[in-house]
């Protein structure tokens, strides 16, 4: 613990916190956005196991060896939780369709659930200890974020990753039982493991690899504490601690707002196959060609405003492989208004040289707007052959708080993701193992569902 002071630490405050967490005392409204997420995070990954950065990742999984812990997704190996964690973050992380915070800043589930469900399956522990750990480390994560960001972003760290190191400490702490001092050293030994640059755009997997690191890491801290190695109370505000290494400016006090309140978990949804701040110019295109069904050749161009947060970003016209596809507002763009929709399908090699996509993706060109309201808004402007033009504007994309996938859409899109891999009568069992996830004894026999050797 804290040595040099009796004032507590933010990570004492937080460990005292977290450790007090329990089932009963839970809001319902987090258990039912943290298994809510538990579905969509499963789907994502079982679908992103099969992609190549996936297969990757559950070929390193297995080849490393060691203890039978836990399951790789997608797979039909038992692997030490550390490698489990690892490989199922990239996986989840691998199809673009895992969920974000409000601001488009960062993914809860690839680190937390990641890390999360490998250490349940280490630990036999039940569908309501689940529950807890993930709702304590998605809420550790987002306290991280709203303290570092946007510094932390526009000084060129990944925050999945960074805050992500930290939230799947806690979601493994929370299955280990550790106590609140092992808990604090835990957290300093996240510090130390939280990495992840935002240089991962481009055709390579790189973008994918970077949540694997982070539930690695935080089951290893968790891991670590519990054996008695101990780390630094101050890894939040300290001299050199977190605060003030990845930011500039930053708000340590909303680590600890409120912490004797019930804490309001803001989880959003994906359902298009593309990074989130995306989304915005996606649903203009599929408003205007709803309401307009403009003819694509006729199209002269297409203005796409956007909030100076994001505006220099996702700007490639030409994307080399569907990695690169996915981060394209261009492509995405063009896609959306050829097909009407932007899922997996849409973001492969094969199409990238069609040409009516390279034509509409041409088209568009992007401007800055400081008068958006949001930082994820985007207005477009089409304008046709004949000068027509057409207008739309989305400041909340499908899927958001504000505009939100109800349970019958996501259980979609968790079946579209699911079945081509595993069937249809197996998606449909998974999703009714996760809906009374209460009431299970053990993780491990959802998990046992998730692999193409199906329940042991």
């Amino acid at each position: 613990m804290n040595q040099t002071s009796t004032t507590p630490t933010i990570a004492e405050r937080l460990a005292d916190h977290f450790t007090a967490f329990d089932y009963a005392r839970l809001p319902e409204a987090s258990k039912h956005s943290v298994k809510r997420l538990l579905l969509d995070y499963i789907g994502v990954a079982i679908c992103g196991s099969q992609t190549e950065s996936g297969e990757v990742a559950r070929a390193f999984g297995a080849v490393t060896g060691g203890h039978a812990q836990a399951t790789l997704i997608g797979g039909a190996e038992r692997v030490p939780a550390m490698q489990a964690a690892f490989a199922n973050a990239i996986s989840s992380h691998s199809v673009e369709l895992d969920d974000i915070d409000v601001l488009a800043l960062f993914h809860f589930s690839p680190p937390v659930y990641s890390a999360a469900l490998a250490t349940a399956e280490q630990t036999g522990a039940s569908g309501k200890d689940l529950l807890v750990a993930l709702a304590a480390g998605c809420e550790m994560m987002e306290r991280l974020s709203k303290a570092a960001n946007s510094s932390l972003r526009n000084r060129g760290f990944h925050t999945t990753p960074t805050c992500g190191t930290f939230g799947a400490t806690v979601a493994a702490a929370r299955l280990h039982r550790l106590t609140a001092a092992q808990l604090v050293s835990a957290l300093g030994m996240a510090g130390s493991s939280a990495a992840g640059l935002m240089e991962m755009y481009g055709p390579s997997m790189q973008k994918r690899f970077n949540p694997g690191p982070a539930a690695r890491s935080g089951v290893t801290a968790s891991t670590m504490a519990g054996l008695g190695f101990t780390g630094a109370a101050t890894i939040f505000e300290g001299e050199r601690g977190f605060l003030r290494t990845f930011t500039d400016r930053h708000d340590a006090a909303q680590l600890v707002a409120d912490l004797d309140q019930p804490y309001l978990l803001e989880i959003e949804f994906k359902p298009y196959s593309c990074a989130r701040p995306i989304h915005n110019a996606i649903d203009c295109a599929l408003d205007i060609r709803r309401r307009h069904a403009p003819a694509l050749e006729s199209i002269r161009s297409i203005e796409m405003a956007r909030h100076p947060d994001w505006a220099h970003y996702h700007q490639n016209k030409r994307p080399k492989t569907y990695h690169e596809a996915q981060v394209s507002l261009p492509y995405a763009v063009a896609v959306a208004l050829t097909d009407g929709q932007a899922l997996f399908p849409q973001f492969n090699d094969a199409r990238l040289g069609e040409a009516m996509l390279l034509r509409l993706s041409d088209a568009v060109e992007i401007i800055t707007d400081p008068t958006l309201p949001r930082g994820v808004s985007c207005r477009m402007t089409m304008i046709m052959a004949d000068g027509t033009r057409h207008v739309s504007q989305v400041d909340y994309p499908k899927g958001s708080i504000q505009n939100p996938m109800d349970d019958g859409e996501l259980r979609a899109k968790f079946d579209s993701l699911v079945e081509p891999v595993l069937g249809a009568p197996r998606a449909k069992e998974i999703a009714a193992r996760i809906a009374s996830i209460e009431d299970c004894t053990n993780v491990a026999e959802l998990m046992a569902l998730t692999t193409k050797s199906g329940a042991r």
